[in-house]
């Protein structure tokens, strides 16, 4: 490698959500960069959402994705409920995250079986896999079913869900709707305890990072919906001061703004962020299988977020049987809601990591201004970081191997790019200049 540059680029990233490459240069046996590049279209969700009136910002805003469309809704409705000084909480917030829960089930299932397993048993792809691993992509795919059997009945469909509103829900599940999906859950939590075995028995690379992990972090729950903003490294703020700490910045290779912490720059969103700083709000059972999957209370090789997100799928089935046990019909399916201009913020834990929105509102209840961070967007200049950190380590791998590590390194993340691809800034040119 002495005096030699060996470019490792990768035009389309596969088994990620969305359009996406990489290139890492190599000079003299030294990472000299690495860049992601994010090329989807922008789709300008915090654009168009300006002039329509608050009620419509959780159907908005569910299309933003087809995989994490809750999380959308969630800390759209938790903003819109900020701004117009409503509380929601008894069977309403439950409700809430049990649909929480189904999402992150079959988020975190799709990516577990179909995107990462393959990288770790050899495969191109989960087809490939199935041919030879088919009881577990079966097991797989009835374990995500569990998660969008909680999405359809709490939220009215499985993707894009219609029965969440600011407030509440148009309609609330009655106890003996959701006895089966328990009994389903049951299933679901075996799988998903057999899920943290099968991928603890995988062969990672032993690479770590000290990582400035990021994420919601609520006194007597793992967080979801609800929470401050916290750090390993002392920051622990309310939601309303995010844009204190955090900003987002354009940089030319990508369609997705990118975000840093001030004074600090990169930071990590997601499981491995969440399961280091809430590691004690786990279920006992998700804790326990934790450790006898090799993690303690702190991980910090990204490889093995494989583990935290099944361990986190667990904990879901744990959670949701635990709401459905406890659940008792509320009266009204969602409290009144009055316009009034205000201010709302607000920060959920999506599958990939903390999301937050913003949202200005005129007095008759329009939106004048939105603002969304996706933790795609976030996660960006972590990736990048890792590639530089971590692809030094690997220069005696012949391309095809050198390469697959580098695109394993990418789906560590499970980027969702199609959520991140929302902003556009036009400058007006004076064409009687010279």
């Amino acid at each position: 490698m002495v005096g030699k540059t060996k470019t490792i680029k990768v035009d389309y990233l596969a088994r990620v959500e969305g359009e996406g490459a990489f290139k890492v240069v190599v000079r003299d046996g030294v990472v000299e960069s690495a860049e992601l590049a994010i090329f989807e279209p922008p789709r300008f969700f915090e654009a168009f959402m300006r002039g329509r009136d608050f009620s419509e910002a959780p159907d908005i805003t569910a299309r933003i994705c087809g995989i994490c469309p809750v999380a959308y809704q969630m800390s759209s409705v938790h903003a819109m409920e900020d701004a117009l000084g409503v509380t929601v909480d008894g069977p309403l917030r439950d409700l809430r995250r049990l649909i929480y829960c189904g999402e992150w089930i079959e988020s975190h299932t799709l990516h577990v079986y179909m995107l990462h397993a393959p990288d770790f048993l050899g495969y191109a792809g989960a087809i490939d896999m199935a041919r030879d691993h088919a009881e577990v992509v079966r097991k797989g795919l009835a374990l995500k079913k569990a998660g969008n059997d909680i999405v359809n009945l709490v939220g009215g469909r499985e993707i894009h869900p219609i029965n969440v509103k600011v407030g509440g829900f148009y309609r609330t599940p009655t106890r003996r709707e959701l006895e089966p999906l328990a009994e389903t859950l049951k299933t679901a939590r075996d799988l998903a305890l057999e899920t943290v075995k099968l991928v603890a028995g995988f062969d990672f690379p032993d690479r770590e990072r000290d990582y400035v992990n990021v994420s919601l972090s609520h006194p007597g729950e793992y967080p979801f919906n609800e929470g401050r903003i916290v750090s390993n490294g002392g920051l622990d703020i309310a939601v309303a001061d995010y844009d204190k700490h955090f900003r987002e910045i354009h940089v030319e290779r990508s369609t997705a703004l990118q975000a840093e912490m001030l004074g600090v720059g990169s930071y990590l969103v997601g499981p491995i962020s969440r399961y280091n700083l809430n590691f004690d709000r786990l279920s006992p059972l998700a804790q326990e299988a934790a450790r006898e999957a090799g993690l303690g209370p702190v991980c910090n090789n990204p490889f093995r977020s494989i583990i935290v997100r099944s361990v986190e799928i667990l904990y879901a089935c744990d959670e949701a049987l635990r709401i459905i046990a406890d659940y008792r019909q509320p009266d009204r399916p969602a409290v009144e809601i009055r316009p009034r201009a205000g201010i709302g913020h607000a920060a959920t834990e999506a599958p990939r990591g903390l999301l937050y929105h913003r949202y200005r509102l005129e007095e008759d209840g329009s939106i004048a201004e939105a603002q969304i961070v996706p933790p795609t967007s976030q996660n960006q200049p972590s990736i990048e970081e890792d590639l530089r950190s971590y692809v030094g380590g690997w220069l005696d791998l012949d391309d095809e191997a050198l390469q697959h590590r580098c695109e394993q390194t990418v789906r560590n993340y499970d980027p969702c790019i199609s959520c991140s691809t929302h902003f556009l800034k036009l400058e007006r040119i004076d064409e009687t200049s010279p």
